[in-house]
């Protein structure tokens, strides 16, 4: 008896949604009881709250205020637990951290109509998100993200991920959150470099899709280094909105091609991460990948050397060390492996996004390792010369 195949196909919808205030667990604030309602209206729903420790270091009356909060909506809100966990690239790097999400989700026996609440640096809520993502094949999220970075790009994306094998983000999940909330009081006590270090996927996604958000970067350059808070909020949103508008617009929200580009610049990034023993931020990798594919662009003939100095400028004034951690020519053959090492992150066919214009992405799939080398060393000698 010959049997046919039996084929099948169908689509999930998915929505979520990124939202701003500011003291997001004052009593008088609604927020975010309002968020959980849209959830469950009629029934208090249980929350476990996954809490960067260095958050609680800048805010000691934190997990106070979360306990307060949720007392004052008990018809909406129930709170099992917070832990504190130590936030930062190491959090992805062990199965520590994962292992007492998973712990706290089952000991408070958080089901799939539960929250999980990761409140933190990009790190701990990749993470976080991870854990929850493979707890009963997926318990609901919410990010409440405390840095620029993370609340302009790692908090805003579907993607959840820890690092393994040496390899950055290795393990990972695509599983949207139910909602982020950016809250502009967690960022004023920032450490100066974390107050950067974000700016870099600004102008990432400026430098890839918007000449006037590159423009509007580059003349409030000062602005965003003295902490203007203002310029900082727009910058924000700006890159968040087109960060989210890739997603849902790019035909490819759970990466199944090979074009990444919201990964400009993040193949040698994610290498000097690991070669510094993540010492660096990602976002301060991030701004000396960028500005490396930039310099090599320009040795490619895509961009002008006008352009390329202006982009270096820019981000040398607000506040970025833009010299490549290279000491030998061992670690410039290390930095150079980590382009096979983001072929097989990416899958199929090698695609390393430069730009052919302020504002125009331009996909390669080679790179010429010598002309690689040159711009290493041209970039190097121009951080110095400029800093």
């Amino acid at each position: 008896m010959q049997l046919s195949a039996i084929k099948q196909s169908f689509s999930v919808h998915y929505e979520y949604q990124l939202l701003f205030t500011q003291g997001v667990f004052h009593s008088d604030n609604p927020l975010f009881s309002d968020t959980i309602a849209k959830y469950r209206p009629k029934e208090a729903v249980k929350l476990f709250f996954v809490i960067d420790k260095g958050l609680v270091d800048a805010h000691p009356h934190i997990l106070k205020q979360i306990k307060t909060y949720c007392a004052a909506y008990p018809n909406q809100l129930k709170h099992t637990q917070s832990i504190v966990l130590k936030g930062g690239e190491q959090s992805k790097n062990s199965t520590e951290a994962i292992e007492a999400v998973l712990k706290g989700i089952n000991d408070n026996a958080i089901c799939r109509h539960s929250f999980v609440i990761a409140i933190g640096g990009g790190a701990l809520i990749d993470m976080a998100g991870y854990a929850s993502a493979i707890a009963h094949r997926g318990v609901k999220l919410i990010r409440i993200p405390t840095t620029v970075l993370s609340q302009n790009d790692a908090a805003v994306g579907v993607k959840n991920s820890v690092n393994i094998f040496n390899k950055k983000n290795f393990l990972g999940t695509f599983a949207p959150p139910f909602a982020i909330i950016n809250d502009s009081d967690f960022l004023t006590t920032l450490e100066q470099r974390d107050w950067i270090a974000g700016v870099a996927e600004a102008i990432k996604v400026a430098l890839i899709k918007d000449k006037d958000f590159f423009t509007y970067i580059s003349d409030n350059a000062l602005a965003i280094k003295n902490r203007d808070m203002e310029v900082m909020h727009y910058v924000i949103y700006k890159c968040a909105e087109m960060h989210m508008h890739h997603i849902s617009q790019g035909g490819d929200p759970f990466e199944s091609g090979s074009s990444r580009p919201l990964d400009f610049g993040h193949w040698a990034a994610h290498k000097m991460e690991y070669m510094t023993n993540y010492s660096l931020r990602h976002g301060e990798a991030v701004a000396k990948g960028i500005a490396l594919d930039v310099t090599y662009a320009h040795l490619l003939g895509l961009i002008t050397e006008a352009d390329m100095e202006h982009i270096l400028d820019v981000m040398l004034t607000i506040g970025f060390d833009l010299t490549l951690p290279l000491s030998s020519t061992a670690e410039t053959d290390e930095l150079l492996r980590g382009i096979q090492e983001f072929r097989e992150h990416l899958g199929g066919e090698l695609t390393i996004t430069l730009i052919s214009g302020i504002g125009i992405k331009h996909d390669v799939h080679t790179i010429n390792k010598a002309l690689m080398i040159q711009a290493m060393e041209k970039l190097n000698r121009f951080s110095k010369v400029n800093s």
